[in-house]
């Protein structure tokens, strides 16, 4: 993440570095120290950022006579602060020169903080610190009076809840940890900064609760941040890539969500979470194949229908994954599975079709993810209709122009539909990858080559790695305990321990009172329960 250089002979001395100002990233900086001259400070601050016209550097003298300098990236700090801060030193109450009583007595500024050396200096600044210096200080004061313009908290769009908060993640990285703040309301919840890559020095936070995770998977993932040595990091799937275990394998072993109530109750699992500033989505570590079916909204809901819906996930899942291999497999194999009537009516529409029915597969399947993927990047006034009524009109002209058959449309279409029911679009990709080889299989062996891809995918799956933890968790290995969290969704008050196949500290998540009560008092109408009853009531 950081490289040191040492410092050359002519580096030493502060005449040499006002002369030559060479460095490669501002980590080097660290041996460039706060000068005592305010006059070469300034001179250093001028030939480093050259030909920057939104860097500001504004000096004035505190009460008393005694120079100073305040600097700043114009447009990411609250101007007003700086003024009232300027304000304050010029002529309410200054006369003071050293940093200590400067930040006791004059500054009207609640995050202050010093530094001796200016890679600390500019990273903070370029945060969108102002940065002070007063003559005779070997120290500039940090002060943190931010005020970029930001996206106002509005509902995650890739996450959509019917009953749940609806706050989603922004780009602002303190707005963030903020959110996550107000859900669990606890000095356990630890969160570490660390500042990657060589240009852009981004802000990231490991967050977790201190007394539920497992410190080795909380030292695991700091030591893979640690190691990530890249010039930039615009985006978390910069790090998801970097420190994921395994980067060829199609299914994603990081989750990334939007909704700071999903991150609280992984981070209440035993998980680990990493903002980075920038972007919207956060990281949570481990991840199991079971995730990726289920929602946030499934536990805001009754657990009858959130077990139905997840259900109806599964089902979905294994349509979209094996339908279109399934029927290249059975018109070109296994024509006896399907019913006469039905068999007759696939092949007098395939009769006219000129090619085979992989090649009509692979066709419709890709028409589809084009359409799909316009549908995304074209304004989201049109996209949808683009995409909708692109794949009616397509659809219906191909049947006609005797390119695809209908029942191929049909198929396709319910796969599509079928995609769309994966709450995690990262799962939903690796299974709408993953069809293309289970359809070519289909066309060389049939059902045969339909199972033997399928055992290729599971013997992959139960050899990933999620930091440690077993990818097919909790089917294998098996966890009969963790099984009524995964296929359904069981009332609330029985799961009353976190997830075993999850190493943690502190396995009980719950108390048990309420629940033993009210089971043996039958609920309201258990006898057990005083009812007053009024007798004579007129009312």
């Amino acid at each position: 993440m950081r490289r040191d250089r040492k410092a050359s002979p002519q580096e030493e001395k502060p005449d040499n570095k006002l002369k030559n100002v060479e460095y490669q990233f501002i980590n080097e900086l660290k041996s460039v120290p706060v000068f005592l001259s305010l006059e070469e400070n300034k001179s250093y601050l001028n030939e480093l950022f050259a030909d920057c016209s939104d860097f500001v550097i504004r000096e004035f003298q505190i009460e008393g006579g005694i120079s100073a300098i305040l600097f700043f990236v114009d447009g990411m700090v609250n101007t007003q602060f700086a003024n009232e801060a300027m304000k304050s030193l010029m002529i309410l109450e200054g006369k003071e020169q050293l940093l200590d009583r400067i930040i006791e007595m004059t500054l009207p500024v609640s995050q202050t903080q010093q530094t001796d050396n200016y890679s600390d200096m500019l990273l903070s600044v370029l945060s969108g610190d102002a940065g002070l210096i007063v003559e005779g200080n070997n120290q500039a004061l940090l002060m943190g009076i931010r005020g970029m313009e930001k996206r106002a908290i509005n509902e995650p769009e890739t996450e959509s809840v019917v009953r749940g908060p609806r706050e989603g993640f922004v780009e602002n990285l303190r707005t963030n940890t903020s959110m996550i703040r107000r859900k669990l309301k606890t000095p356990h919840l630890k969160m570490k900064h660390m500042t990657i890559g060589r240009e852009s020095n981004t802000s990231t936070v490991i967050t977790y609760m201190d007394d539920i995770v497992d410190p080795a998977i909380v030292k695991e993932v700091l030591g893979r941040m640690e190691k990530i040595d890249v010039d930039a990091v615009l985006d978390s799937g910069y790090i998801e890539e970097f420190i994921q275990d395994s980067t060829y394998s199609p299914f994603p072993q990081i989750q990334y969500t939007e909704r700071p109530d999903m991150v609280a109750a992984a981070l209440l699992q035993g998980k680990v979470g990493i903002l980075v500033d920038g972007t919207p989505f956060a990281l949570l570590v481990p991840f199991v194949f079971t995730d990726i079916l289920q929602s946030s909204e499934d536990y805001y809901e009754r657990f009858q229908i959130s077990s139905l819906i997840r259900l109806l996930r599964y089902f979905f899942l294994i349509i979209s994954l094996l339908t279109p291999g399934l029927y290249v497999a059975i018109t070109t194999f296994h024509q006896d599975l399907l019913p006469t009537s039905l068999l007759l009516s696939v092949a007098a529409a395939r009769e006219a079709i000129p090619f085979p029915a992989v090649v009509e597969a692979l066709i419709m399947e890709v028409t589809f993810e084009a359409l799909r993927e316009a549908g995304i990047r074209l304004p989201k006034t049109i996209g949808s209709a683009v995409s909708i009524l692109g794949a009616l009109v397509v659809g219906q002209a191909a049947v006609q122009a005797g390119i695809v058959s209908a029942p191929m449309v049909i198929i396709v279409s319910l796969t599509g539909i079928a995609s769309f029911t994966i709450p995690r679009f990262n799962g939903a990709i690796a299974i709408r990858m993953l069809r293309f080889p289970i359809i070519i299989a289909a066309s060389i062996f049939g059902m045969f080559g339909i199972m033997i891809t399928l055992m290729v995918i599971i013997g992959h799956m139960a050899n990933l790695r999620s930091f440690g933890i077993p990818y097919l968790s909790p089917l294998g290995p098996l966890s009969v305990a963790d099984l009524k969290d995964t296929a359904v969704r069981p009332p609330i008050w029985l799961n009353k321990n976190r997830p075993s196949y999850m190493p943690v500290q502190d396995s009980k998540r719950m108390g048990d009172q309420l629940s033993d009560e009210i089971m043996k008092d039958s609920g309201q109408t258990g006898e057990h329960i005083p009812h007053d009853k009024k007798e004579n009531d007129t009312e």
